[in-house]
């Protein structure tokens, strides 16, 4: 389901991301916030560098696609608003949930994650696709945005 294949996995990791994408293409599989963590962190936590991915969703929140769009360094990456509205209309979604991951560990949402995240909602917005959440991801915590109060 992930368009970036250029990390390498441990294969533990693999079969349970490839086993947790099956259940996920099935379209339930993601139906609880504790769910999302828990995918997210398979996905993103273990990363040497920053990865900004996209769930894309349908009209029922049912996962369309995961898809790893920018791949960055180990302090930032460079997430382009366009390309986020042309992957999600390309797909016909509904909704997204937005997340990258944070290699230092320190999971706090900073001021540009912030800014971001409101810059893609606006985009999205005026093609009427939802922000349903953002997740910054660490290997041991994943931080909701919508907890937050920041979307």
């Amino acid at each position: 389901m992930t368009r970036c294949t250029l990390y390498t996995r441990s294969p533990a990791v693999q079969q349970a991301l490839t086993l947790l994408e099956c259940e996920v293409s099935e379209g339930n599989a993601l139906a609880s916030p504790d769910a999302v963590r828990d995918y997210l962190r398979l996905l993103l936590a273990d990363r040497p560098h920053e990865v900004f991915a996209v769930v894309f969703l349908d009209a029922q929140n049912r996962v369309i696609e995961t898809v790893e769009l920018f791949r960055g360094t180990l302090t930032q990456t460079s997430v382009y608003p366009r390309e986020v509205v042309i992957e999600a209309l390309a797909r016909n979604a509904a909704a997204v949930i937005l997340t990258h991951n944070h290699p230092s560990g320190h999971a706090e949402p900073s001021r540009a994650d912030e800014l971001l995240t409101q810059t893609l909602k606006s985009a999205l917005a005026l093609v009427d696709v939802r922000v349903l959440d953002h997740f910054v991801v660490t290997r041991s915590m994943v931080v909701s945005f919508a907890e937050r109060g920041l979307l």
